[in-house]
């Protein structure tokens, strides 16, 4: 099951929120500092090593059972701009929307119950995995597939 699971959770047509952001993409396209396959290759390194690590962390901490107010907080932290901690907290909302309905679990009502405006992407992501029978390693590997997938 969690094999299946995890190729679920990574699927770009479950709606995970992170298929549908560019992860600053576009704005790398426009400011003309993506203009070939080696400046996206550069771009999706440079997202996997920074924000993709955070994120990747955050994700396998959630999925390790560490409190995900906490973990959302930190996120909030490392998340400096108010337009970006409102689009994960977005990305966040219809990931919780799918994983519930998908994987049922108390710790994501909880969560859910919480933070009803939304908690970081990378923070339910974690709980989803951990709901679907995942481990931390694969919330890591979800998070990171995503990182580049978005913007490729």
């Amino acid at each position: 099951m969690s094999r299946a699971a995890l190729l679920v959770l990574a699927d770009g047509r479950f709606p995970a929120g992170g298929h549908a952001h560019s992860g600053g993409a576009e704005p790398a396209v426009i400011q003309g500092r993506v203009r070939d396959a080696d400046d996206l290759a550069a771009f999706c390194r440079g997202r996997l090593h920074t924000a993709g690590l955070t994120a990747a962390a955050l994700a396998a901490a959630a999925a390790h059972g560490l409190d995900p107010l906490a973990l959302d907080e930190a996120a909030d932290a490392r998340t400096p701009s108010p337009a970006l901690r409102a689009t994960a907290r977005k990305l966040g909302r219809q990931l919780m929307r799918a994983a519930r309905a998908t994987w049922p679990s108390s710790e994501l009502d909880a969560l859910a119950a919480a933070r009803p405006r939304g908690a970081h992407q990378p923070v339910v992501l974690g709980l989803t995995a951990r709901a679907a029978g995942l481990g931390p390693e694969d919330a890591a590997h979800c998070v990171a597939y995503e990182t580049v997938g978005g913007p490729a």
